[in-house]
């Protein structure tokens, strides 16, 4: 029995946010229902892209899938029967596409006063700038992050994933199972909303209550750290070494690996302070003497030593190193069509729990199979079909 199994979640998402959120809990066994709309009714490619490429592999896993046409009258008659038996409904429409649905907390929670609505939505459910459609990288230059990313000087830079879709998927996810919580002590469901806006501001973390207590406004600081010296990328002999040394102490551990106690006797070197505001000279300090050496010495020296450091990897180095082996975050999931696929696994250790290994389902897979667990006959599901609500 997995922690999640008692729960139904009918999954309405689409793209990457949504889906991150209602991943959350298909791993964790939850008995999550996707729907999509049938083919003759979606005729385009889908949003997600290629429904067996990587992308839309890794966000639908351990789901079973159904199709349902919500714009057709039995259709959303359909969906609504279901909502009576669920305990979670999750979309990332614009927020007035569930109002014309008829599908809006009001409307679910009249069904069933238990179910949880969880939301996604670019700029928040009301407001000036509500019906606007949302994206992960225009969350990320009006949230702040692209004004901070990058060298000093280049101009805004994306991240290199899409941090307001992800953030905003998991924030959803930990609003609904604080809201499971709270219902079983109330007995009644909540309506959880978040969007890519919010979702990214709430991660700029640090950096947004840099102006918000002390009207600092961020910077670009490239591979620096904003405010923890010396930290950053130092080239080697072949490559560059990450490393993380704030503080008095940890900056005298990296004076004795790298052998510079009279170098670092200079005044402008005395404290955090003079190190912050000479971050120039210290770094140039550093990078004398780590192109003497190769990056795996240095990552040797600086880790026995009790000082955060580590290589760069590109993607193919991340799963070859033998740390991320041994945590087995390669993934193998078996897939009818594809054979074996490998995944990335969910970080999160519960022990004792072996997360489940279902695959992405084709469009509809599962129809006959889930609506039969919520009343629907055969007889009844010829004519849903025939009917185009299905």
């Amino acid at each position: 029995m997995l922690p999640l199994a008692r729960f139904t979640v009918l999954d309405l998402t689409r793209v990457r946010a949504g889906p991150t959120c209602v991943r959350q809990l298909a791993d964790w066994g939850a008995n999550v229902i996707k729907i999509e709309a049938p083919e003759e009714v979606d005729t385009g490619s889908g949003l997600g892209g290629d429904r067996h490429g990587p992308d839309f592999q890794h966000v639908h896993r351990n789901k079973r899938g159904i199709t349902l046409n919500l714009k057709h009258p039995d259709g959303l008659a359909l969906f609504r029967r279901m909502v009576a038996k669920a305990d979670v409904v999750v979309e990332n429409y614009r927020p007035d596409v569930k109002d014309r649905l008829g599908i809006n907390y009001e409307a679910l929670s009249a069904i069933n006063p238990r179910i949880v609505l969880g939301s996604i939505s670019g700029f928040g459910q009301d407001g000036p700038y509500a019906k606007r459609p949302g994206f992960d990288q225009i969350a990320q230059g009006m949230g702040g992050l692209m004004s901070v990313t990058g060298l000093p000087g280049q101009g805004p830079v994306r991240a290199g994933i899409p941090v307001a879709d992800l953030s905003a998927g998991l924030y959803c996810a930990i609003g609904i199972l604080v809201a499971l919580l709270e219902r079983e002590a109330t007995g009644r469901g909540r309506w959880v909303h978040v969007s890519l806006l919010e979702a990214m501001v709430a991660m700029m973390d640090f950096q947004a209550t840099r102006w918000t207590m002390k009207g600092e406004v961020p910077q670009q600081a490239g591979n620096d750290h904003p405010t923890t010296i010396p930290t950053g990328l130092f080239r080697t002999k072949d490559g560059v070494v990450n490393i993380a040394g704030g503080g008095g102490e940890m900056w005298k551990r990296i004076v004795g690996v790298l052998g510079i106690e009279e170098q670092a006797k200079d005044p402008d070197m005395a404290t955090d302070a003079l190190r912050s505001r000479n971050r120039a000279k210290v770094n140039a300090l550093i990078q004398s003497v780590t192109e003497t050496r190769t990056t795996a010495e240095w990552v040797r020296a600086f880790n026995e030593a009790g000082v955060p450091c580590g290589p760069v990897y590109t993607m193919d180095q991340v799963f070859a190193d033998e740390q991320v082996r041994h945590l087995g975050l390669a993934w193998p999931v078996p897939h009818p069509r594809l054979g074996e696929v490998t995944l990335v696994r969910a970080p999160m250790n519960i022990v004792g729990v072996e997360p489940p290994r279902r695959p992405t389902p084709e469009r509809g897979e599962h129809t006959a199979e889930v609506l039969a667990e919520f009343g629907v006959t055969e007889q009844e599901l010829r004519e849903l079909r025939a009917k185009g609500a299905v």
